[in-house]
């Protein structure tokens, strides 16, 4: 889609979003689907923005493959897409792109094994070449339910975590209380690809897909999405944890004032070291998908701002921030059906509260 359209798009699909907002339709009619869902982004070294999704035909068909576009730097139409990962007979999901502060570029991601979610593992692939061609894939857990989601982040000693976690249940409907999110950690210097877990995070309903920030050394923060299932409540919330040892244990899960109709949220700290939560503003419906802002460390969150509304479903945001300070949301819509990137300042949140 050319920018120009991706504009003449803001007007149509950011309802209350301020206008210095900028949004696209990155992915839709064209594209391998008809479903195109969970996506990530990464920027590579080149200035190259890389995304990743899976589409096929439903998000439990047997034909869904991970999926790649390309918008290379100083142009203005992503590629066509192109296959990441397809494993013969059985299907992918949830992928996740990241280039690692040493060039490698990590690709992770689900295959399912069975009726359900809880039938998964997780697998990977890296590419030495930025992003042009990929290694075989290789097996991350065996455990069955455990998945990925969210971006890794670089520890301060130069570890990497990646947020993972174990889905239980086999209802379709149903995320068990007993899910659990935790983390991989990656000693990037003795490069022998080995992941260490983490502690188990509970709570009360459960919860899944985790978004760490790291505060200081010791000090890491998580925001997850709740458990449970998809009817009315009037007790949804996004789930808090910390670590204070370097995000090797963590606490018990605990609700914050964030309402989350079991929904992905995504959670990013930016260079200045304030803290940019994205979430639907809503206990039981994925619209709103607003933009929250915290200057101290998660304690307080004044400004907020809706980047996508409109009586739709906005869901499974992905945030980053580019070398040029720019941050950059993807997120689905359109009954997981399209993908749309939003990019914008800092200064963009909270901005029609400040005219």
């Amino acid at each position: 889609m050319s920018l120009m359209r991706g504009l003449i798009t803001l007007c149509l699909l950011a309802g209350m979003a301020s206008a210095d907002i900028q949004t696209a339709q990155i992915a839709g009619d064209g594209d391998p689907g008809p479903y195109r869902h969970p996506a990530s982004i990464t920027e590579l070294a080149n200035g190259d923005l890389l995304l990743a999704y899976y589409g096929g035909g439903g998000e439990y068909e047997g034909d869904t493959a991970c999926y790649g576009k390309r918008l290379k730097k100083g142009e203005a139409e992503w590629s066509k897409a192109f296959v990441l990962a397809d494993t013969p007979w059985t299907p992918e999901g949830n992928p996740v792109v990241w280039q690692a502060p040493d060039g490698l570029v990590w690709l992770f991601y689900v295959n399912r094994y069975g009726d359900t979610w809880s039938d998964s593992i997780i697998k990977g692939k890296v590419s030495k070449d930025g992003a042009n061609t990929w290694s075989d894939s290789f097996i991350l857990t065996w455990e069955r339910g455990t998945m990925v989601r969210g971006k890794p982040i670089v520890l301060n000693n130069g570890d990497y975590l990646l947020p993972v976690y174990h889905e239980t249940g086999h209802d379709r409907e149903i995320v068990g209380a007993d899910t659990m999110s935790f983390f991989l950690r990656y000693t990037a210097k003795n490069n022998d690809n080995k992941w260490v877990e983490s502690s188990r995070i509970k709570s009360r309903v459960g919860n899944l897909q985790p978004a760490p920030v790291q505060l200081d050394d010791n000090h890491l923060l998580m925001y997850a999405r709740r458990g449970g299932g998809y009817e009315s409540v009037t007790d949804g919330y996004i789930v808090e944890s910390e670590s204070f040892d370097g995000g090797k244990t963590w606490t018990e899960g605990k609700d914050t004032a964030f309402p989350n109709p079991n929904a992905a949220i995504d959670l990013l700290r930016l260079e200045n070291g304030h803290l940019l939560l994205v979430y639907n503003d809503s206990m039981n419906s994925r619209d709103p998908l607003t933009v929250a802002l915290s200057k101290d460390g998660g304690k307080t969150w004044p400004l907020k701002q809706n980047i996508a509304s409109g009586d739709r479903d906005f869901a499974y945001p992905y945030a980053i921030q580019g070398k040029d300070g720019k941050i950059h949301i993807i997120y689905t819509a359109d009954a997981r059906t399209t993908i749309h990137h939003a990019v914008f300042d800092e200064d963009a949140i909270g901005a029609d509260a400040k005219k």
